[in-house]
């Protein structure tokens, strides 16, 4: 079980000790003024508002602190479940503040039946009647100094409770920045091996580039030897001819001898084709 699996089922098992508690204390409420001393008890309900109070503030945060860690449970089924979990401690949160409710009516019906009770046995007179006041300003007067303090710390918890709940939000959001700043950090490094391997390839296509510029301009270079070396041949050859033909003209060359005109012919012939060509 991983440590947010773990997280869940402890809070489960406080959300059941805290939901054990709160029902207690309704039940004390809605019993409050029952005993007959509806001074006292009426004393007493503060505290025990604020207790209930206490323990739905525990439940409130115990929701805030389920939805968070049902997002971050491993698997779909897993999350699916935790929030079907949040939204039944929801019903069961506003049923049991129903019950508080119903409870202090109760408990206030019965504490003005009691008082009115007590009411009637001070107005009877008699020693018992003398004996119940005093009795009710010593106690009610350390009740209401009790009262003070606890209302005191009630307020006390309630601050620290609500500190908790920001903390806890605090933390979330935090968490939630951790997780962005690392998608992001794994989004570069993905960017970034992808701009080495363009980098490399860029530097491979320049090296080709100049591979490919010394190839054209070597061929470009034996073209043009290959053009200089015909026009040189051609240039020659009519060079040649144009010498013959003006020797014959002339008469540097005699002309009676058939053997050697036959053989001037051909050579003449020779030179005409070289040129056609």
């Amino acid at each position: 079980m991983d440590e947010v699996s773990l997280a869940v089922e402890n809070l489960k098992k406080e959300w059941d000790q805290t939901v054990s508690q709160l029902q207690d204390r309704i039940r004390e409420i809605e019993n409050c003024g029952k005993s007959g001393k509806g001074t006292e008890e009426a004393n007493a309900l503060p505290r025990l508002n604020g207790a209930a109070q206490d323990c739905l503030a525990s439940l409130r945060s115990m929701q805030f602190r389920l939805d968070l860690l049902a997002q971050q449970l491993p698997t779909m089924e897993e999350v699916q479940s935790g929030q079907a979990l949040v939204e039944i401690w929801k019903d069961q949160y506003q049923k049991l503040h129903m019950g508080l409710r119903n409870a202090n009516l109760q408990a206030k019906a019965n504490i003005k039946k009691a008082a009115q009770e007590e009411r009637e046995l001070l107005l009877g007179g008699g020693e018992e009647s003398t004996v119940r006041r005093r009795n009710l300003q010593t106690k009610s007067g350390m009740t209401s100094a009790a009262e003070s303090i606890t209302e005191s710390l009630r307020r006390t918890r309630q601050m620290m409770v609500q500190e908790v709940e920001r903390s806890a939000s605090t933390l979330a959001t935090v968490d939630e920045s951790t997780s962005v700043l690392k998608k992001a950090e794994s989004e570069y490094k993905g960017h970034r091996s992808l701009l080495s391997r363009t980098r490399g390839l860029l530097s491979t296509m320049k090296r080709q580039d100049v591979i490919d510029r010394i190839i054209l301009a070597v061929g470009l270079l034996i073209f043009l030897m290959a053009v200089l070396y015909v026009v040189s041949k051609r240039v020659g050859v009519l060079t040649l001819q144009r010498k013959i033909v003006a020797a014959i003209k002339s008469g540097s060359i005699p002309n009676k001898d058939p053997i050697g005109n036959a053989a001037l012919n051909q050579g003449i012939a020779a030179l005409n084709v070289i040129d056609e060509l």
